[in-house]
């Protein structure tokens, strides 16, 4: 299997996005994984700032030379951040996934929706079964 890194203390969605909680915010980015396998990143559609999402809806989308990708909530709730370097900068993604790469802050309607994403091991195992 490729070398991906998976952070522990990171929550993690089928669909190849991490969240973080930080107090009452949830930060949301796509995984090292999903970076890797779409290759270099030209274009993030993000939402607006106050937009309400439903866990598991698509909220944006990601572009890179090799394909478009969907963006799905982790959890419910308002968009209160967007990333605004991905709009002049998307390569960040690609640079930093995990940091300056972000792309969404959530405030979470419930908190309790993340006990339903995976944590870092169990995310490495998802990938590993569709690697093979």
């Amino acid at each position: 299997m490729a070398e991906y890194e998976f952070p522990e203390g990171l929550r993690y969605s089928e669909e190849d996005e991490w969240a973080r909680l930080e107090g009452d915010r949830l930060v949301v980015g796509i995984t090292d994984y999903a970076q890797q396998k779409l290759g270099d990143i030209v274009f993030v559609e993000l939402p607006e700032a106050g937009t309400h999402v439903e866990k598991g809806d698509r909220f944006g989308s990601i572009e890179s030379v090799k394909a478009v990708a969907d963006l799905f909530a982790p959890a419910s709730g308002e968009i209160i951040e967007v990333n605004p370097d991905l709009e002049d900068h998307p390569e960040l993604v690609n640079e930093d996934c995990y940091g300056d790469g972000w792309m969404v802050v959530i405030a979470p309607d419930d908190p309790a929706e993340l006990d339903d994403l995976m944590d870092a091991a169990a995310y490495a195992k998802h990938v590993e079964s569709r690697e093979d």
